[in-house]
């Protein structure tokens, strides 16, 4: 269950889910998340690549890193066997160069999801309102842009649907000069499901799914990240 995954974080003094925890929090409430496995050796890892296909993503997990890229965490688009040996010895050196106090739990092996329109859906607590979502474009126009929206749960899918039409960047989903247009429908879901996880475990301080990548059919969150509360 959902909140067993929340609890266990917060029985071992942690108030950041690892990813892994993250991506099973999801899928609990039937969110899809990229393919992904847990790996604790390079065999593993490069088994786990065979299942998954290349091309992958490799990330460390550690509960003492948040920011992965930051120290070198992150190795992206690894497109075979040997890459990935490289990228796997690349990526342990460089965390424990950049963050030597780290504890690292393993690697995630995951998809290298296609290339689409990135947005991002989030969730905070606000002290006033409570849970409240947040929606606009991913990547990095989150930082670039500030093209977001804000709504106070719960959100239904009609007011998540609006959310969505609101944001400047909103002809870039809707089938931006002969484009297809892609699954607003399904990102209206997530977002009203975000609004609802955010009512059904208070002890979830914030939440952000970014990217997500949006596609003709569906989308895929490609990193999540849960904060707890810590109190």
């Amino acid at each position: 269950m959902a909140k067993n995954i929340v609890f266990k974080a917060l029985s071992e003094g942690r108030h950041t889910l690892l990813e892994p925890e993250a991506y099973k929090l999801l899928s609990e409430y039937k969110i899809p998340v990229c393919r992904h496995k847990m790996v604790y050796s390079l065999e593993e890892a490069l088994n786990a690549a065979k299942e998954i296909g290349y091309p992958v993503v490799l990330k460390i997990v550690s509960p003492d890193i948040v920011h992965k890229s930051d120290v070198g965490g992150v190795k992206v688009n690894i497109i075979n066997d040997n890459h990935l040996r490289e990228s796997y010895e690349t990526l342990m050196n460089d965390v424990k160069r950049n963050a030597p106090n780290a504890r690292i739990l393993g690697a995630l092996v995951v998809e290298m999801a296609p290339k689409s329109v990135e947005v991002v859906v989030g969730l905070l607590r606000d002290p006033t309102f409570g849970p409240t979502v947040m929606f606009g474009l991913g990547g990095v126009f989150v930082e670039l842009m500030k093209d977001v929206v804000f709504r106070i749960a719960p959100v239904s899918k009609e007011e998540a649907f609006e959310m969505v039409k609101k944001i400047k960047g909103y002809p870039l989903l809707s089938g931006f000069r002969g484009a297809k247009p892609l699954d607003i429908n399904s990102l209206a879901e997530l977002i009203s499901t975000v609004s609802r996880i955010g009512l059904e475990i208070p002890e979830i301080d914030q939440m952000d799914l970014n990217p997500v990548i949006v596609y003709e059919t569906g989308f895929l969150i490609v990193d999540a990240r849960i904060i707890l509360k810590s109190h």
